[in-house]
């Protein structure tokens, strides 16, 4: 007769045996650039930071859908081991997630189970300077290896089966703080990223890495030097410290090889005195070659920035006919207010539109250019500007359902009190010129607003009780998931706006959830507080 210590004992084997064949299966998920090229042919994966190339954050899973969300329920939660703002989207390749976590975390997880696999945690120097917590928005994955960009400003490759370190390469100097935060994007062979640190005074820039040895192809300045075209938008050495640092993920067009790199505030962010003209290319969309780097065109939404309006939002790429003709659009909801139409092939502007209340410009002229209510801008005395410098969204990602053809963003309606005065430039101290704080008589709500793209037309609003920091994820479906900041993971109805299903998980979101399919269940992710949260139908 086997003993009780045996039965446990071979159990625990068992356990092993399968964890162990789980894990070297792991090493046949070959992610190629054809893969994330075609992901919409794998729809049970989530293979870059957007699920697609074209930024849609979208799913042709309809598993769960309008009809049958009420019926959600936690299937597992995974704790991350640390604390902070927890802002990664996990990838899902072949049944196994892929995330990173506060303080340069990351771990491999069973996409079934929630199970780790593996954990990784970089040791980090003791002084950083990151501005907005010590946080990461995940991984990009290509062939055998995933990559990070880490706060001491480093780009790592690690083994998916291992979480080992394959290569670690310097980017720029912590010390003047430079940092990045960014989910990098992987095209080609190549695995690209874009700095942080506005907030301190560096100078901006977008790169790109050989995937397989960490060697650097090409550099994008974001703050053009001596001779280049645009320097003559930064006075003096201006430049030097201007920031327009790219700290969101772009999009990427494979058919016009463009990576589409949107690009945030200039500094000092809300004092202009020292940095007239229009300081490129801050607060731009930059069309770049993804095999040079090269610009080919760009498109500044804010210039002159005195309100920290940073356009780190994801470009979204639309084929689809504008007045009769068929265009290929880039769509980008602003933290300045406005919701911009480009032409995605030559940069062209199309239309803008407010969604919100806007009082720093009185419009968008023809050219594409505001035309700035100058009475509002910054002084000692301090003026009230809508949006606020949070913005009227921010970096949190929005959605584009192709079925409802209606883009869905998270939205507040926060107004702050700017004041400004000069500052002087210290390497690695913060260089803002300004404090503003928000409006002591109204205080700030928030919404998820279902748009027309190409109109700004509001189709429905889902109401928050504060300003959101979390974004969206529409599926085929006919469901938006959304969270806020009061911890509310909400399903809601993608043609009504109707709350179908929500649940409360202790802490604030910050993050946008991803979905993925695995033995024909399909399951919704989002992080929240330390935890990373499935939720899938109790009967599928």
């Amino acid at each position: 007769m086997t003993s009780i210590i045996e039965k446990g004992m071979m159990k625990k084997w068992f356990g092993l045996l399968g964890l162990l064949v789980f894990t070297a299966s792991i090493a046949t998920a070959q992610v190629t650039y054809e893969r994330i090229r075609g992901a919409a042919q794998e729809p049970q994966n989530w293979l870059t930071y957007s699920g697609s190339y074209a930024g849609w954050r979208y799913s042709t899973l309809d598993q769960i859908s309008a009809s049958n969300a009420s019926a959600l329920s936690l299937q597992w939660a995974f704790q991350v081991g640390d604390l902070g703002q927890f802002e990664t989207t996990p990838l899902a390749v072949d049944g196994v997630l892929y995330g990173t976590g506060q303080n340069n975390r990351a771990f491999a997880i069973d996409a079934r189970t929630g199970r780790a696999i593996w954990r990784y945690q970089r040791n980090l120097p003791d002084k950083l300077q990151p501005c907005c917590g010590m946080v990461n928005r995940g991984f990009a994955i290509l062939g055998n290896k995933l990559f990070l960009a880490t706060l001491d400003a480093h780009v790592i490759a690690l083994d998916t089966k291992t979480g080992n370190v394959l290569w670690d390469v310097t980017a720029a100097d912590y010390h003047q703080a430079y940092t990045f935060t960014v989910a990098p994007l992987a095209v080609k062979n190549e695995v690209i990223v874009g700095v942080s640190g506005g907030e301190y005074g560096v100078r901006g820039f977008i790169d790109a890495y050989d995937a397989e040895t960490g060697k650097r192809v090409w550099r994008f300045n974001t703050i053009p030097g001596p001779g280049e075209p645009g320097h003559q938008t930064w006075p003096g050495d201006s430049w030097k410290t201007g920031g327009a640092p790219a700290w969101i993920t772009g999009s990427y067009d494979p058919e016009l090889n463009l990576i589409y790199w949107p690009t945030g505030n200039p500094s000092p962010s809300n004092y202009g005195g020292d940095r007239n003209g229009d300081n490129l290319y801050s607060n731009s969309m930059l069309a770049l070659d993804a095999d040079s780097g090269k610009l080919k065109w760009y498109f500044q939404f804010t210039p002159h920035d005195l309100y920290d309006y940073d356009a780190t939002q994801i470009p979204v790429l639309l084929d689809t006919e504008w007045y009769g003709k068929q265009r290929k659009l880039l769509v980008l909801a602003n933290r300045n207010g406005f919701v911009y139409v480009l032409d995605r092939t030559n940069g062209e502007f199309l239309s803008a539109k407010p969604f919100g209340r806007v009082t720093w410009a009185k419009g968008i002229g023809a050219d594409g250019k505001p035309i700035v209510n100058t009475a509002l801008e910054t002084k000692e005395g301090g003026n009230l500007v809508c949006p606020g410098a949070l913005g009227m969204t921010n970096w949190y990602a929005p959605s584009y359902s192709p079925n409802m053809k209606l883009l869905y963003v998270a939205t507040s309606t926060e107004c702050d009190v700017f004041t400004s005065s000069p500052q002087q430039y210290r390497t690695g101290h913060d260089f803002l010129g300004s404090v503003y704080v928000p409006d002591p008589v109204e205080r700030p709500k928030g919404a998820l607003q279902a748009l027309n793209p190409l109109t700004g037309e509001q189709k429905w609003e889902f109401k928050y009780f504060s300003a959101p920091n979390g974004g969206a994820l529409s599926t085929a479906g006919n469901v938006v998931f959304a969270g806020d900041s009061d911890g509310n993971f909400i399903a809601l109805d993608a043609r009504s706006g109707k709350d179908l299903w929500h649940v409360q998980l202790g802490a604030a979101i910050y993050s946008t959830a991803m979905t993925y399919e695995v033995d024909g269940k399909q399951y919704v992710v989002l992080p929240a507080g330390s935890a990373l949260f499935a939720f899938a139908l109790a009967k599928p």
